[in-house]
Order: structure tokens, then C-alpha cells, then sequence
């Protein structure tokens, strides 16, 4: 009965050794553990044993049963290593590889209409200026000729910011213009979307 335990140890030991999936360890775990296994056949030949002998067999069949679970165990988690890297470097991103180019979206067709007329504009020889939208009503009316008094300047007609109405969201395009023509020399030509 010891030499069945002690061949039964090299022989599953080195099975174990050589396996190469969980799959096949699993399924030696169950050939030599399991409830029909080879260790529980072994075991059930002790009925006729004498009560001197039943103590030792049952140490060494305990001692086998431990080194091949022991064994069994440091086999699995290195293959789940194994398979773990695998996994790995099978799914690893290289962040240097350029990303896919997002489409944003397309331009609004009045965007794209004022476009195409300052291009028209630059090609006669304008020049394009751009002034604030939140402006002084001394250049949206005042140097406009708009005078206190005109229906323009009413509330009604015109967003402001301040109580003493000094300040106001513009409401032409027009300061734009003055603002160029205090700061450029005369004879200019522009064209000031808005």
C-alpha cells in the first residue's frame, strides 16, 4: 500500500508538473482527489489492514494528498499568471498611436453664407474689422449723429447695462467704423460684420 501511495505521488506530482491549461489541471485534481480519484481507491483497500498499520498508510496518504494539493494550487495561480499577461498584451493600448479624428459638427449655414461674402469683400480690397458688442453709447449713437431724443436710443429699442444708459449691447455695426477711423488714416475701406 505505501509503494501505491508513493507512485501515486511521482506520478501525479509530475502530471501536475506538465500540465499546461487549467483545464487539464482541473481535471487531473479530480483523477487523483475526487471522490472516485485514484488517492480515495487507495484508500478503500485499508479495510483489511491491521489497526497498527492503518495509522502510518493514513499519515502518508495525507502527506501525498497535501503535496499534490499544494502542488495542484502553485500550478493553477502560475498558469492564471500565464494567462493574465497573455491577456495583457493582447489588450494593451499604445497611447502614441494618433487618435480617431472626431467629427464636431458642420458650420451654420449663416456662418457659412457671412463667410463667403467677406471673402467677396477682402477680394475688392476691404479690409475686415471687429469691434466689441458691448459698447459705449457715445460710439453707437453720439458720434453717429444719433442725437439724445431719437426713438433708437429709447429702452424699448435698445439693451443697456448701466441706469445713466452709457453703456449698451451694440445695436449696429456702425461703431465699429468710428473706432477704425480715430485709430487708422483716412481713406480707408472696411467691412465690420456683426
Amino acid at each position: 500500500m505505501r509503494k501505491l501511495l508513493q507512485e501515486l505521488k511521482e506520478v501525479s506530482l509530475s502530471s501536475v508538473k506538465e500540465a499546461d491549461s487549467i483545464d487539464v489541471l482541473e481535471n487531473l485534481r479530480v483523477k487523483y482527489l475526487g471522490k472516485k480519484g485514484e488517492l480515495t481507491a487507495i484508500l478503500k483497500q485499508m479495510g483489511p489492514r491491521s489497526e497498527d498499520e492503518r495509522p502510518a498508510i493514513g499519515q502518508l496518504a495525507n502527506e501525498v494528498r497535501e503535496a499534490l494539493t499544494k502542488s495542484l494550487d502553485e500550478k493553477r495561480a502560475e498558469l492564471e499568471e500565464k494567462l493574465l499577461e497573455m491577456k495583457l498584451r493582447s489588450e494593451k493600448i499604445d497611447v502614441t498611436i494618433p487618435g480617431k479624428p472626431v467629427a464636431v459638427g458642420k458650420k451654420h449655414p449663416l456662418n457659412t453664407v457671412l463667410d463667403e461674402v467677406l471673402e467677396i469683400f477682402i477680394g475688392m480690397g476691404f479690409t475686415v474689422a471687429e469691434g466689441p458688442e458691448i459698447e459705449y453709447a457715445d460710439y453707437n449713437f453720439t458720434k453717429l449723429n444719433t442725437q439724445e431724443g431719437h426713438p433708437a436710443r429709447d429702452r424699448q429699442d435698445t439693451f443697456y447695462f448701466t441706469d445713466d444708459d452709457r453703456i449698451l449691447l451694440r445695436t449696429q455695426t456702425s461703431p465699429v467704423q468710428i473706432r477704425v477711423m480715430e485709430t487708422q488714416p483716412l481713406p480707408i475701406r472696411i467691412v465690420s460684420p456683426g
